[in-house]
């Protein structure tokens, strides 16, 4: 069943979308076909646990709504109030969906606690036992549909809707087993013991997911693959010797800009460094859809008395902290002193630059008192 929802999707053109809304409609129809199984179940039975667990259904069709709308929003094109696209919308009603999870965990604690202070006594059926089995392979089967979406896609509302599966078949699951112990040996309070656990494992999963879609919002380094990647094209051709300060911007799914410093050295024809550049940035764009701006950067290869004040302040950086580096290195003389001024790439570990300055400006005046160490410390984007 899988595969063939996968093969429809494919044979439309296997848009980044369409996996979103293939997700949304196919829980619909999961939910709302268990919504009245349990209905007809319930009344013929005359369990209004039963019922009531067919109400439950009909609120998941909220998530897969969400997903729909959130997919269908995001992918709209870019108009003039919204010129880098809609894409973060797709992160917006993810997180929605993960405000359901922490809900719903939220009410099974609560229920769970009152039923510990409270416990009542179950009613066992046969009837009922069935029903939630039977729900809970189609959730087993809705979370490991959506994971597979998920993996194609990387759509963060499919892996939303997977965890909100897995935690109804916790849930659905923690009933069947709190209804067999209560009915064989009577412990009634053990109903809302399992539940809470149940709960506390539903609210870490929301806390988890929420914590992933709002670092995708706020903004978070690109993966080492991609960087490297881009770094690789950029120093692809002969004049270009260096790349620095990339700066890569996720604007939502599709929607990738990026910023870098291309070395190039000082004495290179501003023409062909430039009609090197434009090729660069065209291969970044149609090779991985990320538009990028390189600002060029000219470094002085062929100064011998650069060269030596370069290699000295490698060396004394380095032995200072081997995971510092530095970059746009210019050598400035005066008539009583040099200054070697560069900027300096430390850790986010390493927050006290004060230090770190005064400890280097030291380092290089130890060297030749008519060095001066002119810093700039800042931390990488990558």
């Amino acid at each position: 069943m899988t595969q063939l929802l996968i093969s429809i999707i494919n044979k439309k053109g296997a848009k980044r979308e369409s996996y979103g809304v293939m997700s949304g409609i196919v829980g619909i129809i999961c939910n709302l076909v268990l919504s009245v199984f349990k209905f007809i179940v319930g009344n013929l039975s005359g369990s209004i646990s039963v019922t009531a667990d067919a109400l439950n259904n009909l609120s998941d069709m909220a998530s897969n709504s969400v997903t729909i709308a959130g997919t269908k929003l995001a992918s709209k094109p870019v108009d003039k109030e919204h010129p880098f696209g809609h894409g973060r919308l797709e992160y917006i009603s993810a997180l929605a969906v993960s405000g359901l999870i922490l809900v719903m965990g939220f009410e099974l604690a609560k229920s769970s606690i009152e039923k510990i202070i409270h416990p009542e006594t179950l009613d066992f059926s046969i009837v009922y036992i069935i029903v939630l089995g039977t729900s809970i392979l189609v959730k087993l089967w809705m979370a490991y549909f959506n994971n597979k979406l998920y993996k194609i896609s990387d759509n963060i509302n499919l892996k939303t809707v997977k965890q909100d599966s897995l935690n109804d078949c916790l849930a659905t699951l923690a009933t069947i087993i709190a209804l067999s112990v209560t009915h064989i040996w009577g412990i009634k309070w053990f109903d809302g013991a399992i539940g809470l656990a149940v709960s506390v494992i539903i609210l870490l999963s929301g806390i988890d997911i929420t914590k992933d879609i709002v670092g995708r919002l706020l903004g978070r380094p690109p993966k080492k693959e991609l960087v490297d990647e881009i770094e690789n094209e950029i120093t692809k051709p002969d004049i270009i010797i260096g790349v620095h300060d990339l700066i890569v911007h996720d604007y939502g799914p599709g929607r990738i800009i990026a910023s870098a410093h291309a070395e190039v050295p000082a004495d290179t024809n501003i023409v062909t460094v430039h009609d090197v550049i434009d090729n660069v940035e065209q291969t970044i764009a149609d090779k991985y859809n990320i538009m990028i701006s390189l600002h060029t950067d000219p470094i002085e290869i062929n100064d011998d008395e650069v060269n030596k004040y370069k290699a000295l302040a490698e060396e004394i950086i380095h032995s200072y902290n081997s995971e510092f580096t530095f970059h746009d290195f210019r050598v400035v003389k005066g008539e009583t002193h040099t200054n070697l001024v560069f900027d300096l790439i430390i850790p986010f570990d390493k927050e006290d630059k004060a230090k770190i300055n005064a400890d280097l400006v030291s380092l290089f005046a130890q060297r030749d008192k008519k060095l001066v160490a002119v810093i700039k410390i800042e931390h990488s984007y990558i």
